[in-house]
């Protein structure tokens, strides 16, 4: 990973491929894959699960403890990527003040594909009713420093060369750059 990144969070909104594109970065690039979902509170899990949109002070409390987690693996010596929807900038800052240097891969795709995506795994919490919440709630992070925005529907192993490229030159600024 760039020394310049402490760590790195893949997000977008749900059916995106975060656990996907997660595990390949990781085996790609190196690092510990530390799955967001896995944090959440058991409040949350049954307000998704009965078809509830998280708000803002749902994910509060789950945000801080993502960032925690953070700061426990780069302790540890790890590099940390994280999955997390950070949907909006407020979040995405949350993060970012408890680890300095954070990266952020946004997985772009349209809602019919996240829809098409979430409908076809069966047994996850978050069901497909939420789609539009998500998109309701996302603020593009394109543009915003370390961040690397890529087309979603794009073959796995591609996108972790595309993130890995990434990583090893982010570029004289470090700004955004989409592929």
């Amino acid at each position: 990973m760039n020394p310049s990144l402490s760590a790195l969070v893949v997000m977008g909104v749900a059916g995106c491929g975060k656990s996907c594109i997660g595990s390949a970065i990781v085996a790609t690039s190196g690092g510990r894959l530390i799955e967001g979902d896995a944090f959440h509170p058991a409040e949350n899990i049954r307000k998704m699960s009965a078809g509830i949109a998280l708000d803002d002070a749902d994910r509060a409390g789950w945000l801080v403890r993502l960032g925690e987690e953070l700061q426990a693996a780069i302790a540890a010596g790890e590099r940390p990527v994280l999955t997390c929807s950070a949907l909006k900038r407020r979040y995405r800052e949350t993060l970012r003040e408890a680890v300095p240097g954070l990266g952020f891969v946004f997985l772009e795709l349209t809602p019919l594909e996240a829809e098409k995506r979430v409908l076809a795994r069966p047994g996850h919490f978050m069901p497909a009713s939420l789609i539009d919440s998500q998109f309701a709630a996302l603020e593009s992070p394109t543009g915003e420093a370390l961040t690397l925005t890529l087309d979603a529907t794009r073959p796995i192993v591609t996108l972790a060369e595309q993130v890995d490229a990434w990583l090893k030159h982010p570029g004289e600024s470090g700004l955004a750059r989409t592929a």
